[in-house]
């Protein structure tokens, strides 16, 4: 991985394919729980799903 990491723990993928974020992402990323959105990346070397905190200036690739 680029950069510094923090691990949060193991979540399990639900049936509806929602993952539950540990509330540290709050802190971490000043998300807002019910307005924050996330762009989704997947690294397909690694096998590693990237969330990364939408800003007003990330644009779709």
């Amino acid at each position: 991985m680029k950069g510094s990491c923090i691990y949060f723990g193991t979540y399990v993928l639900q049936q509806d394919m929602r993952v539950r974020l540990p509330k540290a992402i709050l802190a971490n990323l000043g998300a807002e729980k019910g307005n924050s959105q996330f762009d989704i990346y997947l690294d397909k070397d690694t096998n590693e799903v990237i969330l990364k905190i939408k800003t007003n200036n990330n644009q779709e690739s």
